[in-house]
């Protein structure tokens, strides 16, 4: 059997297979390397019942392939979450992975706001909202920021196409200019008054992104929670702090916590399984963290509810 037969065969017992019995070291130890380096360009169906198109070079492109889903605990998270008719904004919304579920949860009289300003990965997630027919989804190009203007991302690795950041790296792949505005402007307050999260996931602009969105927080309901991927050394280049992202969101009454998040496909298994609740933040991260940002005060944010 050639080694990409063999791939194929671990792959479909790591992905429908009940149980996680072998799965971490099959993918620990060969699925995920050789995924990596002989790509494989398909149509996958995400758990969400979703068909997306995906190349196995890329990491969340190939972490769809293996197990059908991107960061299993937030994943959860958001299904736990959102009900229909709540509105979603997926701020960083790449291809569309979290978008693509959300649509699923929120139903047909819901909304998603995908707010993504890549052309490409803006391209990618319409095309794969029309050809699922998620017609609650409205995609906006801009980045979220705290002033109307123009920035430039640039892509360190085209293996990992979701590290696009405005944070110039050492080695440049390629680079583009793309506009920018606040949050409160990207969504209108009849989003806002129906919105259960708030996703921002914008490698490295985070700070300016909760500015942006400071003026519409009044706006929100009073169960809505925020979920943000904080990248310490991104924000201290631009002389900006994870910590000063939980005290400003803290002024404004919510809580931190925090969601595990581990890129190793080893633990997908494990974690798809068994997925965790966050946790309360008791000290700012050191290292790129998921948090939570709720309103509710308590030491973890239960789940199943």
């Amino acid at each position: 059997m050639s080694a990409s037969a063999l791939a194929r065969t671990l792959r479909a017992y790591v992905r429908y297979a009940p149980g996680t019995v072998g799965k971490a070291r099959l993918v620990g130890r060969f699925l995920d390397e050789h995924l990596r380096t002989h790509p494989v360009r398909t149509t996958v169906r995400l758990r969400s019942g979703d068909k997306v198109r995906v190349t196995t070079s890329d990491v969340i492109q190939r972490y769809q392939y293996l197990f059908g889903e991107w960061e299993p605990n937030l994943s959860a998270f958001l299904r736990d979450r959102l009900r229909p008719g709540d509105t979603f904004i997926d701020v960083g919304a790449h291809r569309g992975a979290f978008s693509l579920l959300a649509s699923h949860a929120v139903g047909p009289h819901g909304h998603v706001v995908a707010i993504e300003p890549s052309p490409q990965f803006h391209d990618d997630l319409t095309t794969a909202a029309t050809a699922n027919h998620r017609t609650n989804t409205r995609a906006v190009r801009s980045a979220a920021s705290d002033t109307h203007g123009t920035l430039t991302l640039y892509l360190e690795d085209p293996t990992n196409l979701g590290h696009t950041t405005a944070v110039r790296p050492s080695h440049v792949h390629t680079a583009f200019d793309v506009p920018t505005a606040p949050l409160a402007d990207l969504v209108s307050r009849a989003e806002l008054a129906t919105t259960r999260v708030i996703k921002i996931d914008v490698e490295g602009a985070e700070a300016a992104a909760i500015r942006g969105l400071l003026p519409a927080l009044t706006y929100l309901r009073n169960d809505a929670e925020l979920v943000v991927e904080v990248t310490p050394k991104l924000l201290a280049k631009q002389g900006e702090s994870t910590t000063d992202i939980i005290d400003t969101l803290h002024e404004h009454g919510f809580h931190a916590y925090t969601l595990t998040n581990d890129y190793d496909p080893a633990t997908y298994p494990r974690a798809m399984h068994r997925p965790q609740p966050p946790v309360r933040c008791t000290e700012a991260p050191k290292h790129m963290t998921d948090l939570v940002f709720s309103r509710t005060n308590a030491d973890r944010l239960m789940l199943g509810r």
